[in-house]
């Protein structure tokens, strides 16, 4: 029994020792990528669509009005509005797909760091991020558009107290619906690109999407298109904007430069939106350089620009740094609003969470905006606003 016994052991023995030499050999051989979400997909994998840029003009998009192709048109309605959470970290420029968005709010993530909810509806951005985390003020404009509108970010604020935005997605009934949270998707709708720049950057400026395939996700695992399961359109109640021609050449300025600073502790986030009169748009510097999209190698560019004065406070949930910040986004407020290089100082009014943002102007009248992209800064009432 004892000889059999040891003979036993050392088959254990042997056995353990070759599978352990094996597994050696092999894991030394094989590369691994620096994220369990694999490499970025090939740009035949990321998809996306392409429009006929000769076709009429002719169909206004609910949410800017500017116009576009019947062709288009058909694809839009096809699917719901699409907010993204892109980050502005200096080390993000430039982001992919920013260009392609209809409605761009921009407003400080912490320390100073702007950050943009970009809303997508009428166009295809193909690739867009740096995705990043959610905040509580940007589902607050989010919100606005629409029933169960799809919302896309990496995470987000959870510490307990009035920035929790993770508790108030699950609050709201978004959870595992129109909230498309990364941390419960993965790859391949989502994936990390750590060469995109041509430059190392840190892993938090590596996560991307692709609009298209955003919405093919909602279609297919949430049963979400331009109708939810009940048959229910997106746009049951959502109340859009006006909008005007743009000003006739002769009565716009040579001339308008719109300066931002939304904490004065770092010139690296300053904007500035400097009018162009012949196009009729506003093209935006970031940090005293040209803001442009990875995507297209363009400046970004605006036909509308809101500032919203805001009341910005910090949480006080007992996060590290007191980093977790609040804005007033309900109420109402000061409103700047240029485009055809005039300024109109008025008002904004958002009565709830769901509510749409209204514009009044100092007579107070509904704004009428230019068609095209409305961007949308929220600005701290002792930010920095200055226009020449």
């Amino acid at each position: 029994m004892n000889k059999n016994k040891l003979l036993s052991s050392l088959l254990v023995l042997a056995a353990f020792i070759i599978s352990t030499g094996a597994s050696y050999l092999f894991f030394s051989e094989v590369s691994f990528p620096k994220s369990s979400n694999i490499s970025s997909p090939t740009t035949s994998t990321i998809g996306g669509m392409l429009f006929d840029d000769a076709l009429p003009k002719t169909e206004p998009c609910p949410l800017n009005g500017a116009l576009y192709s019947k062709q288009q048109k058909d694809w839009w309605e096809k699917h719901r509005p699409m907010g993204i959470m892109i980050e502005n970290h200096q080390e993000a420029r430039p982001q992919s797909g920013l260009s392609s968005a209809d409605i761009i709010y921009e407003a400080v993530a912490e320390g100073g760091i702007t950050r943009f909810l970009a809303i997508y509806y009428c166009n295809d951005a193909q690739t867009v991020g740096p995705v990043r985390s959610a905040r509580t003020y940007f589902l607050d404009f989010i919100s606005e558009y629409g029933d169960s509108p799809l919302y896309v970010h990496v995470g987000g604020a959870n510490q307990d107290g009035p920035a929790d935005a993770l508790s108030q997605i699950e609050d709201y009934g978004w959870a595992g619906l129109n909230d498309l949270n990364q941390f419960s998707i993965g790859f391949p709708t989502f994936w990390r690109d750590y060469d995109r720049l041509g430059h190392p950057v840190s892993t938090e400026h590596t996560m991307y999407s692709a609009t298209e395939k955003l919405l093919q996700f909602a279609a297919a695992k949430r049963k979400l298109t331009n109708e939810n399961e009940d048959g229910i359109s997106w746009d049951k109640g959502f109340i859009s904007y006006s909008f005007k021609e743009d000003a006739p050449a002769a009565q716009r300025p040579s001339a308008q430069n719109i300066h931002l600073e939304f904490w004065t502790t770092d010139p690296d986030y300053g904007v500035d939106w400097i009018y162009e009169p012949t196009a009729n748009i506003y093209k935006r510097n970031n940090g005293g350089k040209a803001h442009t999209d990875l995507n297209n190698k363009k400046q970004l560019t605006a036909k509308n620009i809101v500032v919203l004065s805001m009341i910005e406070s910090r949480a006080n949930d007992g996060y590290e740094g007191n980093l977790h910040l609040l804005y007033r986004t309900k109420g109402a407020g000061k409103a700047n609003i240029f485009m055809d290089g005039k300024e109109t100082v008025g008002t904004w009014r958002k009565d709830t969470r769901t509510a749409r943002t209204l514009l009044f102007d100092n007579a107070g009248l509904p704004i009428k905006f230019d068609k095209g992209t409305i961007w949308f800064e929220i600005l701290p009432t002792d930010g920095i606003l200055t226009v020449k």
